[in-house]
């Protein structure tokens, strides 16, 4: 069993990633005596883009029907995780939306499995678990009035039609800095966010655990 998850985040040691590593700690306890391999993919580590309308994956014949052909350093990458287990997506927010690198991601991972027949059939070569977890600067009051939601659905009804129903969940008002007195952020209380994270970012990081036991189950 190998379960990846994918950090569209460019920091590899902050609360994407921490909480990434957690949902595959989770993987692993849940696992048990299941033989297991778990790995963080770092976005921000590759050079590539987004799709480029070259619709080799399309070309009946072609030797990339089905996948995708640009060769760049997500190429195997992308063979890799199309055999995967489980995928658990994780990204920060800005403004209202996943990073561009998870973006371009999906769509390289996603655009080749769908056929352009009438019914828009589908050919992932497996139907995998899926979860995403998304971390932001925004509060969870902020995050509902403000339409995150709406676009997060639009991400999640994509990896629903093409794998399952992603898991997911949300990690709000998270801690930006290590020190605040460097930057000019007085939007923000330094105070309130350290209380906070002291608090909840405990309980997102056991959250995050669940998630990840509970995707393989």
């Amino acid at each position: 069993m190998k379960i990846y998850a994918i950090n569209g985040s460019p920091r590899k040691n902050k609360n994407t990633a921490t909480l990434l590593q957690k949902a595959l700690d989770g993987v692993k306890e849940a696992a048990k005596d299941k033989e297991v391999e778990t790995e963080i993919i770092n976005l921000y580590d590759l050079n590539y883009t987004g799709c480029k309308s070259c619709f080799a994956c399309k070309r009946l014949g072609g030797a990339s029907y089905g996948k995708c052909a640009v060769k760049d350093d997500i190429q195997e990458v992308l063979e890799k995780v199309s055999q995967a287990d489980g995928l658990i997506f994780g990204s920060p927010i800005y403004f209202g939306n996943i990073t561009g690198q998870l973006q371009s991601f999906i769509e390289r991972l996603i655009f080749p499995y769908l056929v352009y027949d009438e019914n828009y059939s589908l050919i992932p070569p497996k139907k995998m678990p899926t979860a995403f977890i998304y971390t932001m600067n925004a509060s969870e009051e902020f995050m509902d009035k403000s339409g995150y939601l709406s676009t997060f659905n639009k991400i999640e009804s994509g990896l629903e039609r093409m794998f399952t129903k992603p898991l997911v969940m949300y990690s709000n008002n998270t801690y930006q800095f290590d020190d605040y007195s460097k930057y000019k952020s007085n939007a923000f209380s330094e105070e309130a966010k350290a209380e906070h994270r002291k608090i909840q970012f405990p309980l997102d990081c056991q959250k995050a655990f669940e998630l990840g036991a509970n995707l393989i189950k």
